[in-house]
């Protein structure tokens, strides 16, 4: 098996093996594959709340009309190529004027990442509802799940946006650039379960919040990429949860669960070194309460 580009940041691999034969129905998929926006707290329609629902339904033609360019702009970058495909030509095709396009999109790469946006807001969610118990790096694993998830919402349509992006350049750029987004959310996370006053020279939390969020995020990246080759088959939710195990063995001991929080395991020897007590949460791993247990004996060697 070839090896991964050591320089390679994004969510696809430019240099990984062939990619499958790709669904000649894939774009015709696009709209009814594709995953639904999150909803806003706003836009909650009631019977009281004309304006909401008003909102609401504003929001469903919106996206409605945002699946229907990415659509066209599929269509047409897989009959003409990327580079041949024009503005005008993705509006002309989805019967909209090119100005309707830019009020959607800012470029046509942009209109084969209209998801983004949406999944980002629900990873956020994700964050913000996290249970007080739960430790922060299994929170951050489930919130870049919404990122797969949306993925797998359609596996022929990712498997051929793969196929474009690997394609071209400007689109490889565009996903890395999502996926820096991601990085700064979780690392965001990571940071809010440090002691802030603390981030000073020499402290080292700052560091391991932004490699335990870039290590989440390479986890995801390398499943992704595996299930993208393999045209969108396999159990993507057991691999991922695979990966994310290793992530959090590597990273986890070194996160507290959370601000103002008793450490996750502890250990005492009483004076006459005949009796140890150990305290750890449920959720602490093995390996982490067996550490804290050597510590505690060596300190009374």
């Amino acid at each position: 098996m070839r090896a991964e580009r050591a320089d390679w940041g994004g969510l696809l691999d430019p240099s990984g093996s062939p990619l499958p034969q790709a669904h000649s129905a894939a774009h015709m998929q696009y709209v009814r594959g594709m995953p639904k926006a999150a909803k806003s707290s706003r836009t909650t329609a009631t019977p009281d709340a004309p304006e909401s629902a008003a909102g609401s339904r504003a929001a469903a033609q919106r996206l409605k009309m945002r699946r229907e360019l990415a659509a066209a702009a599929m269509e047409l970058f897989a009959s003409k190529g990327y580079e041949a495909t024009t503005v005008d030509e993705i509006a002309a095709a989805a019967g909209v004027a090119r100005r309707t396009f830019f009020r959607h999109f800012r470029s046509k790469e942009e209109a084969i990442f209209p998801d983004h946006d949406d999944t980002l807001i629900r990873a956020e969610a994700v964050l913000n509802a996290a249970p007080a118990h739960e430790h922060p790096l299994d929170t951050v694993c489930r919130g870049i799940k919404e990122v797969m998830k949306m993925y797998a919402a359609s596996p022929a349509v990712s498997v051929e946006r793969y196929r474009l992006t690997r394609e071209v350049p400007t689109l490889r750029e565009r996903e890395i650039a999502s996926v820096a987004r991601y990085e700064r959310l979780f690392t965001r996370y990571l940071l809010g379960h440090f002691d802030e006053h603390a981030h000073h020279h020499g402290n080292d939390d700052p560091l391991l919040a932004e490699v335990a969020a870039s290590a989440v995020v390479t986890a995801h990246n390398h499943v992704l990429r595996r299930w993208l080759r393999a045209g969108g088959q396999g159990d993507v939710e057991g691999q991922l949860d695979h990966a994310f195990g290793i992530v959090r063995r590597t990273f986890g001991t070194g996160i507290p669960a959370g601000r103002d929080t008793a450490p996750s395991s502890a250990a005492t020897v009483s004076d006459g070194g005949e009796v140890l007590v150990t305290v750890a949460r449920t959720d602490a791993p093995l390996d982490e309460v067996m550490r804290t247990i050597e510590k505690a004996l060596r300190t009374r060697a």
